[in-house]
């Protein structure tokens, strides 16, 4: 870590801002300011709030979505390495296969989880690995939006166990519920099983924003605090799999 501690410099931010007259805005204003998240909200926006209702919705079947790219937008906002990910409720993940055959080069694209149900890391071994030859040897690497949930990594440590001619590595935007005993006991049962387990660098962000987003051909500008959030995850990571 830096000279100064993540929640140090996070606190000097806030002072400065509050010092300057600008206030200090949760992290949904600032979605909202960098269309991170769509709003439908116009009629409050209109200064219709007051008549503005909103009717329970049942939330459609639950689904996973597969691509080649992802939106830009989903992107910057659900890889955003943030300490507090409200709104955040799901999953992306990219992945490379490489088969060990040059010939067929390497399988890659995307999914994502919608609602409850089976999430992305454990459709990826029914979706994306439906032709699995145990005579191959496997290295799959996943980017993801979030480090996976305590269900997925018992999933995740079972199919490495089983496939032995795997290798994983997972490399996460942002720790999952760390702070809890079932989480870190996942990630301590993936690492236990030969799974490869880092958190995302500023130059893994570049690396997935030119390989998997819908970019048409603009450059990542990197948020302010994505490298001191990166050490502050990688730090905790560390901890949880020491």
């Amino acid at each position: 870590m830096a000279d100064r501690s993540h929640s140090q410099k996070r606190k000097e931010r806030q002072e400065k801002e509050a010092k300057d007259g600008k206030g200090v805005k949760n992290e949904g204003d600032n979605a909202q300011e960098n269309r991170e998240v769509p709003s439908d909200n116009n009629a409050a926006l209109n200064g219709d709030s007051e008549d503005l209702q909103v009717e329970p919705m049942e939330l459609p079947p639950f689904e996973i979505t597969t691509r080649e790219r992802i939106d830009p937008f989903a992107f910057k906002f659900q890889f955003k390495n943030v300490e507090y990910s409200s709104g955040r409720n799901k999953t992306f993940l990219c992945y490379l296969v490489d088969k060990g055959n040059t010939t067929e080069g390497l399988d890659r694209g995307c999914l994502e989880d919608e609602h409850t149900g089976p999430h992305a890391e454990d459709a990826f071994f029914e979706q994306c690995l439906s032709d699995y030859v145990p005579s191959l040897k496997y290295t799959i690497t996943w980017y993801v939006s979030c480090s996976p949930c305590s269900a997925c990594a018992a999933k995740i440590a079972d199919e490495l166990k089983a496939k032995k001619n795997i290798q994983l590595n997972i490399f996460a935007a942002r720790l999952l519920e760390w702070e809890e005993a079932e989480i870190q006991a996942g990630l301590k049962a993936l690492q236990k099983v030969g799974c490869k387990l880092r958190v995302m660098k500023p130059l893994d962000f570049s690396y997935v924003w030119d390989t998997f987003v819908e970019n048409e051909d603009q450059p990542l500008n990197l948020w302010e605090d994505c490298k001191d959030n990166y050490e502050y995850y990688h730090e905790k990571l560390a901890d949880v799999l020491q």
